[in-house]
């Protein structure tokens, strides 16, 4: 496919459904010069620019993505200072043999519909602190935000989430509204299982994802996450109520 065709491909599949799934891909495909047409690169937590997901040695006792265990619904960078990486780009370098090893990804506008306007209210004027996971403390970096869950942005609204990140209190309202994303994310969610060379892009604003769990260790992604560049920012940031726990 001509390379204008493609991008014009992808953007109209981006915009319905929040993700695009590229497969049987040859093997000339340049999976970081495509990502590079669609914005800025922001490291990883290692410092690189293009990670590794797979299972590392010392981590399977802990949550975090370098092991074989399975992942609750989140979107990336809420523990980010910056705002969050708009794309996140997975390409399988070495599939996973045998059951696991899913991607999940879900709709996260299509569940905020579902919300009163009580919840998203709430939502979008709280600011909670986060925390980084156990994983990513373990190798070094303790990082610790305060963000809303749903925030405007010039180039669309923002969605933070995690089920076990964020910091409240047993009786805040988002506890709640974690149970419902679960129950949700297990409705509606759509299962990717990579073959080599296959290539999944997501828009990080808008949806939720996880992963299943797996047993084969050579199980390989490589990961890039793409930025958004900064248009018009809000003269005056709006009045939020900080919720600390």
């Amino acid at each position: 496919m001509p390379t204008e065709l493609l991008n014009k491909t992808f953007h109209e599949l981006m915009d319905v459904h929040g993700y695009v799934y590229l497969c049987n891909a040859p093997d000339d495909f340049d999976p970081v010069g495509f990502c590079r047409g669609l914005g800025p690169f922001i490291p990883n937590y290692t410092g690189a620019v293009v990670g590794d997901v797979r299972p590392e040695a010392g981590m399977d006792d802990v949550y975090h993505a370098g092991n074989t265990r399975p992942l609750m619904p989140h979107t990336e960078g809420y523990d980010f200072e910056i705002v969050p990486p708009r794309f996140i780009a997975l390409w399988c370098v070495t599939p996973c043999r045998g059951e696991g090893g899913e991607t999940t990804l879900m709709d996260a506008r299509a569940f905020v519909q579902t919300l009163s306007d009580e919840e998203r209210d709430h939502l979008n004027n709280h600011v909670y602190d986060w925390k980084t996971t156990d994983g990513i403390r373990r190798m070094g970096l303790d990082l610790h935000t305060r963000h809303p869950v749903l925030e405007d942005h010039a180039d669309g609204q923002i969605v933070r989430f995690s089920c076990n990140n964020l910091i409240r209190a047993d009786d805040d309202p988002a506890a709640a509204i974690q149970e419902k994303v679960k129950r949700y994310f297990d409705q509606h969610h759509i299962a990717v299982n990579y073959e080599r060379n296959d290539m999944l892009v997501w828009d990080n604003w808008r949806m939720l994802h996880s992963r299943t769990a797996f047993n084969d260790r050579h199980r390989h992604l490589r990961r890039i996450q793409v930025g958004t560049v900064i248009t018009d920012a809000p003269s005056e940031p709006p009045a939020r109520e900080l919720v600390t726990a």
